[in-house]
């Protein structure tokens, strides 16, 4: 396989600093919202010392919430433990240039107890990781991509803050969904970050536009499932601080309007086996050549995602993207090539992967796609059939179950759910109830917009 455009190792990072093309080295790791978290260093102070011995951070990056206010009630991390350091460990394979940042490279940590240098449990990305191990004890490697969604506005963030989010002007005032000239009056944002991320490391396909006034679409290459992981994160901070350099914005966030289609973030996963898809096989099963594994992945996938909803959906606002003929899945169904299902089987023989239309693009891929991967190999390992296919219109299928309606739903099925326990342990379990109902608490402890144009005057 060719060398990924961007990627680097220590020897050409050594080079570009000797050059003075590199002068700062980004060493980050991704929170529980996905956010990336760290230390600037300068290139020759990593070189000789960071890169052999990492660095460290403070344990209640793990505990905050989006505001970095610290939560209480954590078993990891809190006051009476002195919120300490956890250890910072570079992953080398993630080594690549941030060209959007002057002279700036990344790299991507994996988060270790200073104790004894054990895996900090709880961290999205050792989560992913220990899933990943366990499909490679298996004998399977995973592929897996990840399609995020974004609208962009006018409004620079400082601006859109200063206004309370409000009165945001999108760029564009069409519907732009695969519609060239619309797209064409954004491409001073989404051409200039085509290429940044191509010139660090995330190997891009192509930008459209989406159903949304503003809103747009950009696909990177799929990866093994924890560099698209990696690559995720990084396309998102690029994308954010492009927006910054620019002075405009974009969010993420899965429904940012009731008048507008939501953002996604679908994900596809395949198996592989000896270089093979693990997914490709003669048996015919409702018009699909496949292999049981297939089938199994998909029904455990289909089986556990009202357990895990919270890893897809894992805030308030997630919910409301999900509303009928909104191009938002509203059940939990699979078809072929069928863009109203929850589950969207795509491609054939060496492509044939399952597509799952019902994350938002607020979710933390580390989180998501762990989820998506524990429960496609409990599938396997319980042989777990999916329900026959659907073909029409999913949101009309009455029948069939729909995806958890709130947060508060999705929290309780995670909470019951002995599958979480013995897929991520019991104290990832437990941290994760509590970093969700924290979020629910402080919702329901807040005075939004609607309850003071609602009730101010009228009641």
């Amino acid at each position: 396989m060719s060398k990924v455009r961007g990627m680097l190792n220590l020897k050409e990072l050594s080079q570009m600093a000797n050059d003075g093309s590199i002068d700062t080295v980004l060493v980050v790791f991704a929170d529980h919202y996905g956010r990336l978290m760290g230390k600037r260093f300068d290139v020759d102070f990593f070189i000789d010392s960071i890169a052999e011995e990492g660095t460290h951070g403070c344990t209640y990056l793990l505990t905050v919430d989006i505001e970095m206010q610290v939560i209480e009630g954590y078993e990891y991390a809190n006051w009476e433990q002195g919120y300490g350091d956890f250890h910072m460990v570079p992953d080398f394979s993630s080594l690549r240039l941030a060209s959007w940042l002057e002279k700036t490279a990344m790299i991507q940590c994996d988060l270790k107890n200073n104790s004894d240098h054990s895996p900090v449990r709880q961290a999205p990305r050792t989560i992913l990781t220990t899933q990943v191990m366990r499909a490679n004890d298996d004998g399977f490697s995973v592929m897996a991509a990840s399609e995020l969604e974004y609208y962009l506005f006018e409004n620079s963030y400082k601006e859109a803050f200063a206004d309370n989010y409000s009165n945001l002007k999108p760029v564009g005032w069409h519907i732009e969904d695969y519609h060239t000239l619309q797209g064409t009056r954004g491409e001073f944002f989404h051409g200039a970050v085509r290429r940044q991320l191509r010139d660090s490391g995330v190997p891009v396909e192509n930008t459209k536009g989406e159903a949304g006034v503003g809103q747009h679409e950009l696909n990177v290459r799929f990866a093994d499932i924890l560099t698209m992981a990696d690559r995720h994160v990084v396309f998102k901070q690029c994308l954010k601080e492009v927006a910054d350099q620019k002075e405009v914005s974009v969010t993420f966030m899965a429904k940012h309007t009731m008048d507008d289609s939501g953002s996604s973030c679908h994900i596809h996963i395949s198996l592989f086996k000896d270089q093979n898809n693990a997914f490709m096989g003669n048996e015919d099963f409702e018009g699909i050549n496949c292999s049981p594994l297939f089938k199994w992945f998909l029904g455990g996938w289909m089986h556990f995602l009202p357990d895990v909803m919270v890893f897809y959906a894992p805030t308030i606002n997630s919910y409301k993207r999900y509303q009928s003929a909104s191009w938002a899945p509203t059940r939990i169904v699979w078809s072929y090539d069928n863009r109203t299902a929850g589950f969207r089987i795509v491609g054939s023989d060496q492509s044939l992967r399952i597509e799952c239309r019902i994350p938002g693009a607020d979710c933390n891929p580390y989180l998501a796609f762990a989820a998506s991967l524990a429960s496609g190999l409990q599938g396997i390992k319980d042989k777990i059939e999916p329900p026959p296919i659907y073909n029409g219109d999913g949101y009309s299928a009455d029948h069939l179950p729909l995806v958890p309606a709130t947060l508060r739903d999705a929290l309780d099925n995670f909470k019951n759910s002995s599958f979480v326990k013995e897929s991520f342990g019991d104290d990832v379990h437990k941290h994760y109830q509590h970093f969700f109902q924290k979020e629910i608490d402080l919702y329901n402890n807040a005075v939004t917009d609607w309850e003071r144009k609602r009730y101010f005057e009228q009641i």
